[in-house]
């Protein structure tokens, strides 16, 4: 039986095969009884022998017990079992339509190999759709779980607990659940990204690509000492030392400080932007009268802005895509999901030592949300009227979070939100991650908390010259090329397959992925598959229309 159940899971797990195959088991985790029904139930045996063997499932009917576990369920395509047991609702869930992925998670290699002994989990270990997580530490699951869970193919997640499987080992099912919270938090946020700029991050991608040039091969500048402008309204207090220092540092702008730094008579170095919406259009109104870097999904309108933009690849999977396929581009991390986390980073692998923070507020200090001299005091004054005056309108716009939360502090008090302190969380993990020694400078918002780490090495520098040579290709030869890969894409039945993709086909399809969460956004109802062939057919038509748009020009 051992033999049989190790050949199903090598198909689909090798690596836990092989590892199950070298265990030693000492037969004292279970014994096993037989239900009513005629199922082999294991009973998990207590170590010290004083109370005993507690049975895993009913006694009775344990087929007829795990549907009423499932009962819970509505239609999540996702499902989590702490517990492997006899495997009843993990069976059960397999065969409920719209099924997607099952990730079971249980601890005692051993004791996995007295249940593989005794019981057949064949059907469960052959099936492509279960992943089974032996002694897996906390960060093995967290990034199991942002690995495999899409919440545009799969739907809902849910986890089941074995219950009479989890008491006996609290502590390490306890914190599984913990992090699998957390995992699924940090999977949320991004699919909420996702589901609404999916389509138009996409479609900036490809107008981009058609107008990448040379420049890219220039080197992007060594740096010492950086100071990052960002345009909370700390940097109105923040000017007089950050133009002190302006002949010492390089000055890297976020997009949304450029006016006010202009305004107070400091141009920057650099300007970085990352936002996928045309909004970012009136922070260039001023002029641009340097370098610009942006992520290769900003809007082709902000590219216009400079005459030799600056593309870098983002977490987006089409920019990474068009960087290892075509043309290589620097990669700058931006899963902060603001643009101050994005320009540190990149100053980080610019080769800074030190970064110096300005305007970093993430949070609104004494009411006010932006700088003076920002997008948003020119917009209000245009739109104010005698019924709606400039600071009517500033209010709707500072109040149109209703999660906003009063923080008191020694200098005053600022509003905070769930988004903005995400936001100073992520940097201040990342901030640790860094060769660079990040500074904070003193301002009016949220405390940015950054421990002392041990110096880590510099990262390797971004020289467009030094990456790997071009693919040889126009870039409307490129999108022809990249069109006709995903055309080629296998039909699927079900999104669990794509793991049998080959690697190249892998890539491709992950380029679809946002685009997949907005289609689920519009469409909830629509499977996995359904959800697949939209998001085929509207890469393709887009791809199509920007070419031919271009060919016409």
């Amino acid at each position: 039986m051992l033999e049989q159940n190790l050949i199903a899971l090598s198909q689909t797990n090798p690596e836990l095969r092989d590892r199950l195959a070298a265990a030693k088991t000492s037969a004292s985790c279970y014994t096993f009884l037989s239900s009513r029904s005629g199922q082999l139930i294991p009973a998990w045996r207590d170590k010290t022998g004083s109370v005993p063997p507690r049975a895993l499932h009913s006694l009775v009917d344990p087929k007829r017990e795990a549907e009423r576990l499932l009962g819970v369920c509505k239609d999540e395509g996702f499902l989590v079992f702490l517990g492997l047991g006899g495997g009843f609702a993990i069976e059960s869930a397999l065969m409920r339509p719209g099924m997607e992925r099952v990730l079971v998670i249980d601890y005692d290699i051993g004791g996995i190999v007295e249940l593989f002994s005794a019981r057949d989990y064949t059907a469960i270990l052959g099936d492509p759709r279960v992943l089974l997580l032996v002694d897996a530490p906390p960060p093995l699951i967290e990034q199991t779980i942002l690995d495999e869970y899409n919440p545009a193919l799969a739907g809902g997640i849910r986890v089941l607990p074995l219950r009479s499987r989890t008491e006996f080992d609290t502590a390490r099912f306890n914190a599984a659940f913990d992090t699998i919270q957390r995992a699924i938090n940090l999977v949320s946020n991004d699919y909420s990204a996702q589901a609404f700029f999916g389509t138009r991050w996409f479609s900036n991608i490809v107008r981009n690509i058609l107008n990448i040039d040379d420049a890219q091969d220039t080197p992007f500048p060594a740096v010492k000492h950086v100071s990052i402008a960002a345009a909370g309204p700390s940097l109105d207090i923040q000017l007089p030392r950050l133009a002190e220092t302006r002949n010492d540092t390089f000055l890297m702008a976020t997009d949304t400080s450029l006016p006010a730094l202009l305004h107070a008579g400091l141009t920057p170095d650099v300007v970085v932007s990352i936002d996928c919406q045309h909004i970012s259009y009136f922070h260039f109104m001023w002029g641009l009268p340097c370098p610009l870097y942006l992520d290769l999904a900003s809007p082709p309108l902000v590219a216009s802005c400079s005459p030799r933009p600056r593309f870098f690849s983002s977490s987006h999977p089409l920019t990474r895509y068009v960087s290892r396929k075509w043309r290589p581009l620097p990669t700058v991390d931006t899963s902060g999901g603001n643009v101050t986390y994005a320009a540190m980073s990149l100053a980080d692998s610019l080769g800074a030592d030190v970064i110096a923070l300005y305007g970093a507020d993430f949070a609104y200090p004494l009411g006010r949300t932006y700088a003076r001299g920002t997008y948003v005091n020119p917009s209000f004054e245009r739109r104010q009227t005698r019924l709606a005056p400039y600071e009517s309108l500033a209010s709707a716009f500072l109040y149109r979070s209703a999660a906003l939360k009063r923080v008191y502090q020694k200098n005053g008090w600022y509003y905070e939100t769930p988004l903005l302190a995400m936001y100073r969380t992520r940097l201040e993990a990342k901030a640790e991650t860094l060769h660079a020694t990040v500074e904070p400078a003193d301002g009016l918002g949220a405390p940015i908390e950054i421990r002392q780490t041990a110096p880590r090495p510099k990262p390797a520098p971004l020289f467009g010259s030094n990456h790997a040579t071009h693919a040889g290709l126009s870039a409307p030869a490129f999108l022809a090329n990249y069109c006709e890969r995903i055309n080629a894409l296998p039909r699927l039945n079900s999104g669990a397959y794509i793991k049998r993709f080959d690697a190249e086909s892998q890539l491709v399809f992950a380029t679809l992925l946002p685009l997949a969460a907005t289609f689920k956004r519009r469409n909830p109802q629509l499977h996995a598959a359904e959800i697949i062939e939209q998001s085929r057919a509207w890469s393709v038509s887009e791809i199509e229309r920007v070419c031919l748009s271009s060919t016409h020009q």
